[in-house]
């Protein structure tokens, strides 16, 4: 391998050179002059066809959602990352439904997300599997949702976030038994 020092010259080069080489810089400062990579007869395999397809899908998310919904800048502000970034990881990762608690007569589910949890729904179910009592939670803090049922069962719960992933989630039998 050949060293070369550094001068004004070979410093500022960067790109292509030529119609065969490549010149790259790595992160500690070592320039590496190679031969263009060639790509034409590149074969994909299913998994990696789907994983851009849904790239090019959270790149075209991520492409208004910064634009039109200014939470994103506002979670950038301060770090390295932009709106833009953040909206890319939002449409990757669903929100997280933590645990769900009998908080004063009310139905109490924690939810979480790395931007925001725009809604949470209740779907309260029998034994045979059938809906006694449906509806929209009310966030109460920050993570927080509550939910007043009057029925007992089979809790099944569903968060959004703002890019429209969706997370479910059951919990058998949440209240405790009274004993007799």
């Amino acid at each position: 391998m050949a060293k070369a020092k550094m001068n004004a010259i070979i410093g500022s080069l960067r790109g292509s050179l030529g119609k065969n080489l490549y010149v790259r810089t790595t992160k500690d400062g070592r320039m590496i002059i190679s031969k263009k990579p060639d790509f034409g007869n590149r074969q994909f395999s299913e998994e990696q066809l789907n994983h851009q397809n849904r790239m090019a899908l959270a790149a075209a998310y991520a492409k208004a959602a910064s634009k039109d919904n200014p939470i994103y800048a506002k979670k950038a502000a301060g770090t390295s990352k932009n709106a833009y970034n953040l909206a890319l990881k939002d449409w990757f990762k669903a929100p997280v439904i933590d645990h769900i608690k009998l908080h004063e007569g009310r139905i109490r589910v924690s939810a979480i997300d790395d931007v925001l949890v725009t809604r949470l729904t209740f779907t309260v179910l029998d034994e045979q599997g059938q809906c006694l009592e449906q509806g929209e939670a009310d966030l109460v803090t920050r993570i927080w949702w509550e939910f007043q049922t009057a029925s007992k069962g089979r809790i099944q719960v569903e968060a959004w976030d703002l890019a429209g992933n969706v997370t479910r989630r059951e919990f058998q039998d949440p209240f405790p038994k009274k004993a007799a």
